[in-house]
């Protein structure tokens, strides 16, 4: 039986009747750039997570860029982050002007650590980008003092963690709510996916929230009137009439994303040859992935592929090592756990709509390969 990586098509069945109305309602009214559906998609995302300022734009790529612009980064400004991410994030830093300094991850979470950050500072940080990677926060409640200890701005990547939570203090708290700003992102692989690309930005200072609303309209608040240079980043009205109709199912999503995690849990609890993900205790994890990590994993993954399993490398290369970053003076061993989960990992099928027939055939599968 074949088990895609993701099925948006068995998603989009699930939903059709709820989806095709919200898209009629736009196209009839033709208001198809940062129409009504924008605004009431902003107040649902602030409500859900928490944070009163919720400011949508074009991608994910931009809801980093547009607050690292907003630093009004110097020339030898550094910003921390980890090198094991998608690269959008080091790409911002180097787009709004700064120089990326990467830092690695814990072996469990892969998670940027404290003890990575604190380390990376110098004189010239300016900012820190705290990647929520797969569906799990990082240890916010410890990052936040240093970079308030040291002056800096908190950038949370949350583009893989939305509806995730992570108790502090006795207190479910969001991305965005201990940070600077968080980000969000709605490509269509994403937990809540557009159809096509999509972004906000979320934080709990007025003024930074009305500014990033200004450069994402060309650095104006009113038509033809520029406060600063911004950015084409509007949200298409489309974008956020699918986005408002799937926000509905979100919770059941990950809920099913969940179950769909345990039952792997469960089921390589006896195979040694699998190191299963592991859950923050503080975290309440929403499972963008279902990362493993297995030394064969190359063997495994053309295994999985010859039997009609889908699977992916996340990521293959990390980004201290990519080759548009090698003026900054990175070597191979420079970041060993970093570097260590770049030739173990693989994500296995954890989509909502995923049946349990389909995961008996992953797991069997990878069973078979194990012996």
């Amino acid at each position: 039986m074949p088990v895609p990586l993701l099925d948006l098509v068995a998603q989009y069945q699930t939903i059709r009747d709820e989806i095709e109305p919200a898209l009629r309602s736009v196209i009839e009214r033709q208001g198809f750039v940062m129409g009504p559906e924008v605004a009431e998609l902003e107040a649902a995302i602030a409500a859900l997570t928490g944070v009163p300022h919720a400011i949508a734009c074009a991608s994910g790529t931009d809801a980093l860029l547009l607050p690292l612009r907003a630093l009004a980064l110097q020339p030898g400004d550094e910003v921390i982050a980890p090198a094991f991410t998608f690269f959008a994030t080091a790409g911002a830093i180097h787009n709004a002007g700064g120089t990326p300094v990467f830092a690695d991850i814990d072996p469990v979470t892969f998670n940027i650590t404290p003890e990575a950050i604190e380390a990376a500072i110098t004189p010239r940080t300016r900012a820190i980008v705290v990647v929520h990677l797969f569906g799990q926060m990082a240890p916010m409640e410890r990052i936040a003092p240093i970079a308030a200890r040291h002056g800096l701005a908190v950038i949370e990547d949350g583009a893989q963690t939305i509806g995730a939570r992570r108790l502090i203090d006795g207190t479910w708290t969001h991305p965005g709510q201990l940070g600077t700003v968080a980000t969000l992102s709605f490509f269509p692989t994403k937990n809540l996916g557009g159809w096509g690309d999509g972004g906000m930005m979320l934080t709990t200072d007025a003024e930074l929230g009305a500014r990033l609303g200004r450069l994402r309209l060309h650095g104006g608040a009113k038509q033809y009137h520029h406060d600063e240079v911004g950015f084409n980043s509007r949200l298409d009205s489309l974008q956020a009439a699918v986005l408002l109709v799937k926000l509905r199912h979100l919770s059941a999503w990950n809920d099913a994303r969940r179950a769909h995690a345990a039952y792997y849990q469960d089921a390589f609890a006896d195979m040694p040859a699998v190191c299963p993900p592991r859950v923050d205790d503080a975290n309440e994890h929403i499972w963008h992935q279902y990362t493993i990590r297995v030394e064969r994993r190359d063997a495994l993954m053309a295994h999985l592929k010859d039997r009609g399993i889908g699977c992916a490398i996340y990521y293959p290369l990390p980004l201290h090592l990519q080759p548009c970053f090698a003026h900054l003076g990175y070597a191979p061993g420079a970041l060993p756990v970093t570097e260590a989960a770049m030739r173990t990992v693989l994500s296995l099928p954890v989509y909502p709509e995923l049946t349990e027939a389909h995961q008996a055939e992953v797991v069997g599968a990878i069973r078979e390969f194990c012996g």
